[in-house]
């Protein structure tokens, strides 16, 4: 079953180019049935260079106003199917969160940030891992609600909804369940994590935590907490067999050396995720993540011009452009640096000092661009 469930993505990283060429047209299906996508001819592109004339890359604040209209219930404006819910992010560089829109399609590809701890079982053949449980540290899936089309929507942060969302086809459990962190309320001050930490502790104290999946930092905050308030940490708790984690740079170089003081000697393998999807994972021992090639259409912006990502040479770095479900040319403001297909590192965000942040924590930690 683990080698079904992974042979798409294995194959795709094996012959790239066909696989880019197969999502793009699946995708340009479903745009044709936007009125994005008809304005700018969807139905009628034949390959990627006619798709990058007919669309430009567009940044959030570019789709901002065709999200509004969805919002309005103009669910084609962009989207080729009603929304289950929407996503909201942590908070730009301005404060201000942007809204994403996730789609049955959209949530079926999410269940790909399962592929890092699956292809770890596959490759170690540990299957006593799902006899343990996931401790649950995911943020809200619901914290508000808003108004579209005569019913009432509600939105939240995508790794709660996504989490509440297949947490039924996942092989392993999730504690405490996204419902009973829901129930908490969504609030995202240090007292509401309190809540949310001291229901993780008590669901899981007596429970084997084989798996740690989420954002990075709050796997940290969770085990400064512990070590605060009960005066202990996750590693005299509990003996993980690895930690999936994400939504920051320098998981495996920069934060390695904390997790695994934290949480013990725990495999660690990255996936690369925002809140517009999950578009690659940690494949191996090598600290670099690969790309879901077989979900997303993937383009750089480089100093050489525009090129898909698998055309990257080592070393060359470039801004990202994914194209989703629901967001076609999305230029997400994340800086990728290619190491050699297939394996890519985020360094950072699209901002002046993102090159020499990454070199300096490099040199800090001695690991000088190593895989």
């Amino acid at each position: 079953m683990l080698k079904a469930l992974l042979q798409p993505w294995h194959d795709a990283l094996a012959n790239p180019a066909t696989a880019q060429e197969r999502v793009l047209h699946r995708l340009l299906a479903d745009y044709a049935r936007t009125a994005d996508g008809r304005q700018h001819g969807a139905a009628h592109i034949d390959g990627i260079d006619d798709y990058r004339r007919a669309f430009p890359s567009r940044s959030y604040e570019a789709f901002k106003p065709l999200l509004d209209r969805v919002m309005r219930g103009e669910i084609d404006a962009i989207l080729g199917e009603e929304p289950l819910g929407w996503a909201i992010t942590r908070g730009t560089t301005s404060g201000e969160s942007k809204f994403i829109p996730m789609t049955p399609t959209d949530i079926r590809q999410r269940v790909s940030a399962g592929r890092a701890m699956m292809n770890y079982v596959n490759q170690t053949g540990r299957t006593d891992l799902f006899d343990g449980v996931n401790l649950n540290l995911n943020f809200p899936s619901v914290v508000g609600a808003i108004e579209m089309n005569g019913d009432t929507i509600e939105y939240g942060y995508s790794s709660g909804i996504y989490t509440r969302h297949v947490a039924t086809f996942t092989p392993i459990k999730s504690v405490p369940s996204q419902k009973e962190i829901d129930e908490l309320g969504g609030g995202i001050k240090l007292s509401d994590w309190a809540r949310r930490f001291e229901l993780a502790l008590e669901m899981c104290r007596a429970e084997n935590v084989t798996l740690v999946g989420g954002v990075c930092q709050t796997a940290i905050e969770f085990a400064r907490y512990l070590r605060r308030e009960h005066k202990c940490y996750p590693k005299d708790l509990w003996k993980p067999q690895i930690m999936t984690l994400g939504s920051t740079a320098g998981i495996n170089t920069r934060y390695r050396p904390t997790l695994h003081a934290l949480y013990g000697r725990a495999i660690i393998r990255e996936i690369y995720g925002a809140t517009e999807g999950i578009f690659g994972q940690q494949r191996d021992k090598k600290r670099a993540w690969v790309p879901n090639y077989d979900l997303f259409l993937f383009e750089v912006e480089t100093r050489s011009g525009v090129k898909m990502l698998h055309e990257m040479g080592y070393g060359e770095r470039g801004n990202l452009v994914v194209s989703t479900p629901t967001l076609p040319r999305y230029r997400i403001g994340d800086v990728i640096l290619a190491f050699g297909s297939p394996y890519f590192r985020c360094i950072g965000r699209e901002e002046w000092w993102t090159l020499l942040h990454y070199a300096w924590g490099e040199l800090a930690t001695l690991n000088l661009n190593r895989l």
